[in-house]
């Protein structure tokens, strides 16, 4: 599984952003310190979390980031995709480069099975549960499977015929 530093940091922040609100709005630079993140990417970061609508700037003196929800209805994922970070499982871009020449390797699905389910987990785990190192496997309450499941694409003409139960 491939998570680069984009999304570790930029949970890492939320983490810290969390941590610190009793003080008001916090400076990047505070949790450059705090976390070990260079500042020039946490800028970077943060104008993608603004976009998506998780953190809230203010400006001028005692500016900084807020969270612009309650950490309760921030999950994992949610932060994960605002800076455009995959969770990747397989070596395929596009569901076939990388495999084997063109073609999908044998294990193709259930790498991406695997990342499908981590996403699945990721949705389910709020940044509240994070702060309060409260991410227990067991009580996490994992979110229907379909919202999961990719959307094939059929040949044109052809009809998918669905099991009634």
């Amino acid at each position: 599984m491939r998570l680069t530093s984009k999304g570790r940091y930029a949970v890492s922040a939320m983490v810290d952003l969390h941590n610190q609100r009793e003080k008001g709005p916090v400076t990047l630079s505070a949790i450059s310190e705090r976390q070990f993140i260079s500042l020039s990417y946490l800028e970077q970061l943060f104008r993608r979390l603004r976009e998506s609508g998780l953190v809230a700037s203010v400006r001028g003196p005692g500016g900084g980031y807020l969270l612009a929800k309650e950490a309760a209805d921030i999950s994992v994922a949610e932060i994960i995709r605002a800076v455009n970070e995959p969770v990747r499982t397989t070596m395929c871009e596009n569901g076939i480069r990388g495999c084997h020449r063109g073609q999908r390797c044998d294990t193709h699905q259930l790498w991406e099975s695997l990342g499908l389910h981590i996403y699945r987990f990721m949705d389910a785990v709020s940044l509240e549960q994070v702060c309060a190192k409260n991410v227990v496997l067991d009580h996490v309450e994992l979110g229907d499977v379909a919202e999961y499941m990719p959307v094939q694409t059929l040949p044109e003409g052809t009809i998918k015929i669905e099991a009634v139960s």
